[in-house]
């Protein structure tokens, strides 16, 4: 599979998982994990459902957990060709906030337990999708964006990880690695560290085998896909023609308002975005007031009327109603 590019892999850019219930979902990752609201859109490809973004206080690619809320939608299961957990990464020092926090909440949790010398703590959300906090030994060197009254010593700073569940190792290695440009980082506990862009939080991604687990179900509770940052089309375009290269099935550059993005599925089965980090999501209305009013694509907006009777209300941790 080998292919030499010279793309730019900058780190993690978005994850975007299937929930259940809105509302529930907002109240535990804007009011428990304290992450910001910072757009209120809908599926660009099914505008009856809503496309929820959060990251931090200024939605900076490497922060943004995506959410397609489907109530009442069958439950998926997490297993292999997804990403089985989600790991977020918290400030040197702020465990035992943490702990107190989700124990406060009536979250439940394992650990926290070490791991390539950090320090972890495992939970799932209300629609059981595996979730993890990290506070990395070597802490984070990303500036403090809290929102939703966490101060900058607590408040998680984007994303620390993702962890890939595999049935083989050796072709998303190959893709990984000899394509898309990440290097070995580590090996712990029967599971492989690559990290892009250096090995900081936010640029990491682990590959785990799991002989004998089945095959993830897409559903509630399951990751959709994952998204890698570049900086421009011109990368995204350079890397797209080299996966073609390698004989892997790419999409054309889709136009997602707040960012540019290509699509493939891995060897392992896991479907990879590859994403750009601009224009941002001030484009529609200004950073002061993110994710406060429904935004539509442009395609949509003579349906505004239609979604503002079928699309639930929306509440912010601060009261805020989501003007539709």
């Amino acid at each position: 599979m080998s292919t030499n590019t010279a793309t730019k892999i900058l780190g993690l850019h978005h994850v975007t998982a299937m929930s259940g219930d809105p509302q529930t979902n907002i109240d535990f990752y804007a009011g428990i994990l304290g992450l910001r609201m910072v757009k209120v859109t809908v599926n660009f490809d099914d505008p009856h459902t809503y496309h929820l973004y959060y990251g931090d206080g200024l939605g900076r690619p490497g922060t943004l957990m995506t959410f397609f809320p489907w109530p009442g939608a069958r439950k998926g299961n997490v297993g292999i060709g997804q990403v089985g957990v989600t790991a977020f990464s918290i400030p040197k020092g702020s465990m035992d906030f943490w702990v107190n926090r989700l124990s406060e909440a009536g979250v439940p949790f394992f650990g926290p337990e070490e791991r390539f010398g950090d320090q972890v703590l495992s939970f799932v959300d209300p629609d059981e999708m595996p979730l993890e906090l990290v506070e990395s030994s070597e802490g984070d060197p990303r500036d403090a964006q809290p929102w939703n009254g966490l101060g900058a010593d607590v408040a998680i700073r984007g994303f620390h990880s993702v962890e890939l569940w595999l049935g083989k190792m050796e072709g998303m290695e190959a893709l990984l690695q000899e394509i898309m440009g990440l290097s070995l980082v580590g090996v712990d506990q029967g599971r492989s560290r690559l990290a892009a862009n250096g090995n900081l939080p936010g640029n990491r991604v682990d590959l785990v085998h799991r002989p004998g687990t089945p095959f993830g179900t897409t559903g509630v509770g399951t990751v959709h896909h994952m998204a890698w940052r570049v900086e421009s089309v011109v990368e995204q375009e350079a890397l797209r023609q080299t996966l073609e290269r390698a004989g892997l099935r790419v999409t054309e550059i889709v136009e997602r308002n707040y960012f540019q993005s290509i699509y493939f599925r891995t060897p392992g089965g896991v479907l990879f975005e590859v994403a750009t980090d601009g224009p941002g999501f001030d484009i529609d209305e200004p950073l002061a007031t993110m994710g406060t009013t429904l935004q539509l694509p442009e395609q949509y907006e003579a349906m505004r009327g239609e979604l503002q009777r079928t699309l639930p209300d929306l509440v912010l941790p601060d009261g805020t109603v989501v003007t539709k």
